[in-house]
């Protein structure tokens, strides 16, 4: 009680220190004392607030309005790179109306003078580095107070109920702060209140059922890391012009109340997150209103409610993670606003809906790790708009849509781990927004097209272990943005393009488990971005590239079971980030460089190759026979030398 007193005779001392010099200090002086406060980061970011001959010059800097007194009435200073802190004069700014300094970094506490903003209608200090509790004493005389906006500060403490005086708040956001305890009760009584954000705040304590007193609210906003007891109250049922109903991560348990079916203006209801358990109730298809439906990350069961095909208006279902059985409905492809089905993580069955995608509107569809079977719908993208496909770890089975190829919109398109078959569209690859393909693990057939565009966006192109055949086309060097680029396990012969190895990007190339054949390129030691290399199991002849020390990042390189010859490049001891490297069973010779990076391969690493000697070998049969077969040479020649030294003995006789 003499903490409240203490700043109620603080607040008094500075409102009279600020009547006692308001007549010295004009609105044009106080908005010069916030600039020369909130400076940016190369001088002041508010470069037009200069004082000028002009009468009331400051009506003219942005962001400022003024009454035809030339008094401010809005000061409106946001996204905009600003530091510093407010001064103690901003509260001489008494015919404010709307103060709004957003997203602008000040820091520091909010000054008790502004106390004296008893005219504020708006008042929004969300997005920046304000700390300590809120000071609640300097809203009690905004009584025409209708938004106050704290969004994502650096505020501590408890909530504060001073909030409860302002009966024409229409707008209240603590959100994203550093508040603790409980919701008071007491905010039952603004019931005035039409949106409510105490989100992001780290709150605890059951679950605030009393905000259902508040009749107004259309969005409430209580989820995102508060830690609640208890379940989903019934009560919030009552709150007939709620639109937004946002309970979010914030630990409620128990089943989805059926009242909540009641809420008829209800367009986005988000309740991920969290342990509910529990079927989804096929009441809430009374939720006609309804755009987004989030109520993924559960632990929900049972199938989707027959009944939602009632839900004509949905834009935007999330199931994913739950418990979820059964077939993804028909009626959910009718849907003529259907942008985003995210189902991944159930256990889904049969096909999808044939109609899926046919209102033109789909924009992304996952369903992985279900049970789907069937052939991919063909009209996914009819509309053009598709950006994301997800069909990944299912049975799918079938070719590709031919369609697919057309989709001009996508930026990524994942379908590995199904047994689609036939060939990949040649389409596919000439899609200029497509960042990731990933169709491995299928069963795919036949040659990849040699008339790739080479999109400038691909990142990743992966179509490991499947039947591809035919050469690696040359035309991949294209794609300027390839970072990573898995083949393995085809049956792809021919040689290593060249053209691979001018990719700027590349980071990973995997061609093992091929028949490619020929020698390695030389170009490899110029790509310098290569982290990992694994061209095993395939029929490469010659030796390693000389230059392989120049790939500065390489932590992995496999060139195992092929038929490479010569030595162990001792330029590998040098290449400190290369971590695993694998040259078993192959056919190179001599003996394996020691120190620097060799101190680091096991021994395994060489297995398989006859002729190549350890480091530990006293006798290397390499070397042996090397040297075996320069004293053959040598004695044959000695022999010869002395049979010619005979000869020419004899003949010197017989002349004699």
């Amino acid at each position: 009680m003499k903490v409240t007193t203490d700043r109620s005779f603080y607040v008094c001392i500075s409102l009279f220190i600020l009547c006692s010099v308001c007549s010295a200090y004009s609105d044009l002086d106080v908005l010069l004392k916030l600039k020369s406060t909130m400076i940016g980061p190369k001088g002041s970011g508010l470069k037009d607030w200069e004082p000028s001959s002009s009468p009331s010059p400051h009506c003219s800097f942005s962001g400022v309005t003024c009454d035809q007194d030339s008094r401010v009435v809005t000061l409106n200073v946001s996204f905009m790179p600003l530091f510093g802190t407010l001064p103690p004069e901003i509260g001489l700014l008494n015919k404010l109306m709307n103060l709004t300094i957003s997203n602008v970094n000040l820091t520091g506490r909010l000054p008790l003078e502004m106390a004296n903003l008893t005219t504020l209608k708006v008042f929004n200090i969300s997005g920046n580095v304000f700390k300590g509790n809120f000071p609640g004493q300097i809203i009690l005389g905004m009584t025409e107070l209708e938004v106050l906006d704290t969004y994502n500060n650096n505020f501590t403490g408890p909530l504060p109920v001073e909030v409860v005086s302002l009966k024409n708040l229409k707008h209240l956001s603590f959100g994203g702060n550093y508040f603790t305890g409980e919701i008071p009760e007491s905010y039952s009584e603004i019931q005035s209140l039409e949106y409510i954000g105490l989100n992001g705040i780290g709150l605890n304590g059951t679950v605030p059922a009393f905000l259902s007193r508040l009749k107004n609210l259309r969005e409430m906003y209580i989820g995102y890391y508060n830690t609640y007891n208890g379940g989903i109250p019934p009560e919030f049922g009552t709150l007939s012009n709620l639109r937004v109903l946002d309970m979010a991560c914030c630990n409620i348990s128990g089943v989805i109340p059926k009242s909540l079916s009641q809420l008829k203006n209800l367009q986005f209801l988000y309740l991920q997150l969290n342990r509910l358990t529990g079927h989804i109730p096929p009441e809430l298809s009374g939720l006609t209103s309804l755009k987004t439906l989030d109520l993924s990350y559960n632990s929900l069961s049972g199938e989707i409610p027959e009944s939602f095909s009632a839900l004509t208006n949905i834009t935007l279902i999330h199931l994913f993670k739950n418990n979820l059985y059964g077939s993804i409905p028909q009626f959910v492809g009718d849907f003529p606003n259907l942008e985003v089905l995210q189902l991944w993580g159930n256990n889904f069955t049969l096909g999808l809906p044939q109609n899926l995608g046919k209102n033109e509107k789909l924009l992304m569809l996952d369903v992985t790790m279900n049970n789907l079977t069937g052939f991919i719908p063909r009209d996914l993208c009819k509309g053009g708009k598709l950006k994301s496909l997800i069909l990944t770890e299912n049975f799918f089975s079938g070719p590709i849509p031919e369609e697919l190829g057309e989709c001009k919109s996508l930026t990524k398109i994942q379908a590995m781990k199904n047994f689609l078959n036939g060939t990949i569209p040649a389409g596919i690859f000439n899609m200029p927004l497509l960042e990731i393909i990933e169709l491995n693990d299928n069963h795919l057939s036949g040659p990849l097209p040699g008339n790739m565009s080479g999109s400038d966006s691909l990142a990743q192109l992966k179509l490991s272990d499947n039947d591809l055949t035919g050469q690696v086309p040359h035309i991949i060097g294209r794609f300027s943005n390839l970072a990573i680029l898995s083949l393995q396990k085809n049956r792809f012969s021919g040689e290593i393009p060249n053209e691979i190895f001018n990719l700027k990007l590349i980071s990973t190339i995997d061609t093992s488990g091929n028949n490619i054949s020929g020698e390695i390129p030389s170009s490899i030691s110029g790509c310098r971005s290569l982290t990992s290399v694994d061209f095993s199991r395939n029929s490469l002849h010659g030796g390693i590239p000389t230059g392989i020390g120049n790939l500065t990042v390489l932590n992995t390189l496999n060139f195992s079971r092929n038929k490479l010859t010569g030595p162990v490049p001792d330029e590998i001891r040098y290449m400190t980030s290369l971590t695993t490297i694998d040259l078993s069973y192959n056919d190179f010779t001599g003996r394996v460089p020691t120190g620097g990076q060799f101190l680091v391969f096991n021994e395994t690493s060489y297995a398989g190759n006859p002729r190549l000697c350890l480091a530990r070998d006293v006798t290397c049969p390499s070397l042996i026979n090397s040297v075996q077969q320069s004293g053959d040479s040598h004695a044959t020649s000695f022999d010869t030398w002395k049979l010619l030294m005979t000869a020419i003995a004899l003949t010197s006789g017989c002349l004699l």
